[in-house]
């Protein structure tokens, strides 16, 4: 069985110029607005990154899931880490063992989806999620919450994928435990857990905000046109550093 890092979640208070910024400075452009999630009182934008995908979602009304998460955090910030597997009964059967809640999930012909409870698995939610029918496991192939022909808005000029996901814990030993033991991967000496196209790395709070999903690194096909971007509009960090909706952004 196979694990990929395909897309990740942040939310913002404002959607429209966190977007605006991620656009601007990464080189890239949404591909779809889901219009299911005004269900759950939010709107979203998703900008594909290679053959990943970035979200973002906005709280378009009181008491919402994702405003609560805002309050919590202290602000705009990483949300989610969604991975795609190749086969997702047995990863089922694998939360159901753990004991570890599951926030929300749904079958659909075409798309299974699992959302782990964060009280349960630490840090941030860290959803399973399958899709089905011709091409699903292509590494470009169709993704349903991107909405269809999502590859058509790809933009490779300045960055070309997602290589890795940042989690910070109180106790980064014991919650990348927890998400090897869901993932059914081994955990490193360092705190790493190797995916088929990335890497996710817990490591210790050190900003001031609670756990959560505090980075992801890029990797670049223009690094100075991204922090020349980055620079315009206040976000460059360092030489290989932005800082963007909230999230450590990094250059590789």
């Amino acid at each position: 069985m196979w694990l990929r890092l395909r897309q990740i979640a942040l939310v913002a208070e404002k959607l429209a110029p966190v977007e605006k910024d991620l656009c601007d400075v990464l080189g890239i452009a949404v591909c779809y607005r889901d219009p299911g999630v005004a269900h759950f009182g939010l709107e979203n934008a998703l900008m594909p990154i290679g053959n990943q995908l970035l979200e973002v979602v906005a709280p378009i009304q009181e008491n919402t899931a994702g405003g609560r998460y805002l309050q919590r955090r202290g602000g705009d910030g990483g949300y989610m880490v969604i991975t795609q597997c190749d086969d997702h009964m047995p990863r089922r059967t694998r939360v159901d063992e753990l004991g570890v809640r599951i926030a929300y999930k749904f079958d659909r012909e075409d798309y299974r989806c699992m959302q782990l409870h964060p009280k349960d698995t630490g840090a941030t939610f860290f959803e399973i999620d399958e899709q089905l029918g011709e091409g699903a496991h292509d590494a470009d192939g169709p993704w349903e919450p991107a909405g269809p022909n999502w590859q058509r808005a790809k933009q490779t000029g300045r960055v070309a994928g997602i290589v890795a996901a940042e989690l910070q814990c109180d106790d980064p030993t014991a919650v990348a435990a927890k998400w090897g033991n869901i993932a059914e991967l081994p955990v490193s000496p360092k705190n790493t857990i190797e995916l088929d196209n990335a890497v996710l790395r817990f490591v210790p709070c050190t900003d001031g905000r609670p756990e959560g999903l505090g980075g992801i690194d890029v990797t670049c096909t223009d690094k100075s046109a991204v922090l020349a971007a980055a620079e315009a509009i206040g976000a460059k960090q360092g030489e290989a550093q932005l800082m963007l909706c909230g999230m450590r952004i990094n250059l590789v």
